[in-house]
């Protein structure tokens, strides 16, 4: 392996380890402030913390010939910010609130549950799903039965609500997804991150008490889950896929669901039951069969027709 490859591949799993310890800091927040009072003030951080990458990227713009006919609109991009932001507040209340009822190992593989998702999604559009996906679904469904239906066949609420928050967050992916490639990557994520956060401050204000003594109680979580799951993830997520294979960088993030069930049990002491346990490792085997199958059946076919030259 290159070193270039394994600096990359290092980058991405440091990645993957903030984002699985920010569902333990969105937990930690929780016991000072309200849910939403969370998110109204971390998304607020997160998009401030972008300011720096849209600074760069304005004077990248300023040194190249841009024209006006290329240059998305001002309306366009903010109209756009907007839609992606409504998603994103619903994923991101749906997951906090959750919070409140289930642990943060559960709630980081539930979520997890997008990157399964996201394929059905695009079946509206007429794409088509591969056999990893159908397979991949499966055995999520299954380890989902495992790690959140009880024995009576009933849901737990904080995990139905988890749940609620995947469809979101794949919502959010497809349409970040369409318009990566029309609009300024973090241009889109600032104006997303600042309609998040005043959609969660306005219900915050209504349904919420919100005093200075419970924001300073909840810094440090507050910080963690704005500046670093957001700014700083974010960044290395972008500067690690550069350098990484698909297949390794998909594996790598995928972990983010490992590692929050780790930080659940070091910092909060959350225990899994066996039959959660079984659950998970169900539910990241599909994660990964959906993301790795192209990649696999390509090697494979790559190989047969090397062998048929022969």
């Amino acid at each position: 392996m290159e070193f270039k490859t394994f600096k990359s591949e290092l980058i991405l799993l440091l990645a993957a380890t903030i984002w699985g310890f920010a569902f333990v800091a969105q937990r930690m927040g929780m016991d000072h402030v309200g849910p939403f009072t969370y998110n109204g003030i971390r998304f607020a951080l997160g998009g401030a913390s972008l300011l720096p990458f849209l600074l760069v990227g304005l004077k990248r713009q300023q040194d190249k010939i841009v024209t006006v006919t290329t240059a998305p609109s001002l309306s366009f991009v903010l109209k756009s910010g907007v839609f992606a932001g409504i998603f994103l507040f619903s994923g991101a209340s749906l997951q906090q609130v959750g919070l409140v009822y289930t642990t943060a190992g559960k709630a980081g593989f539930i979520t997890g549950l997008y990157v399964v998702i996201v394929p059905f999604i695009g079946l509206l559009w007429k794409q088509k799903s591969s056999p990893g996906i159908w397979g991949g679904a499966l055995l999520a469904a299954v380890g989902l039965y495992f790690l959140s239906i009880t024995r009576d066949m009933s849901i737990e609420y904080g995990d139905f609500l988890e749940f609620l928050g995947a469809f979101c967050f794949a919502c959010h992916v497809v349409i970040i997804g369409r318009l990566a490639n029309r609009i300024d990557t973090v241009q889109l994520s600032m104006v997303q991150c600042g309609v998040c956060s005043v959609l969660s401050l306005c219900v915050a204000v209504v349904f919420e008490e919100i005093t200075w003594q419970g924001i300073s109680a909840a810094a440090l979580p507050i910080v963690y889950g704005g500046v670093f799951s957001v700014g700083v993830a974010y960044s290395l997520q972008i500067y690690g896929q550069k350098g990484s294979h698909p297949a390794s960088a998909a594996i790598l993030l995928s972990l983010e669901s490992v590692i929050a069930a780790l930080g659940g049990w070091l910092v909060l002491n959350e225990m899994l039951s066996g039959r959660a346990f079984f659950g998970c490792v169900l539910m990241m085997a599909g994660m990964l069969l959906s993301q790795l199958y192209p990649y696999l059946v390509g090697k494979r076919g790559s190989s047969n027709k090397k062998e048929a030259k022969v």
